[in-house]
């Protein structure tokens, strides 16, 4: 069996409860990671696809790493 690939939306989803779990609001993560909260909003709500510099940005407002991240997308994969 092939392992899944995390969606764009199961990034957001995964963003959005890490960033619940760490107790940040999306303004208090958004100027972490040097974005506007309205796109980090998107990226949570799976209507935009972060690049790795972003994700970088989150990581570090997030004080995790990127596979931190990743792998919390694993877990929600929507692929059957």
């Amino acid at each position: 069996m092939n392992p899944t690939t995390p969606s764009q939306a199961d990034l957001g989803r995964a963003i959005r409860r890490l960033r619940e779990q760490h107790g940040l609001s999306i303004e208090a993560l958004a100027a972490a990671a040097d974005m506007h909260p309205t796109y980090l909003s998107g990226i949570e709500r799976g209507h935009s696809n972060p690049t790795w510099t972003k994700l970088r940005g989150l990581a570090k407002g997030l004080n995790i790493t990127i596979a931190a991240i990743v792998m919390e997308a694993e877990t929600d994969t929507d692929d059957t």
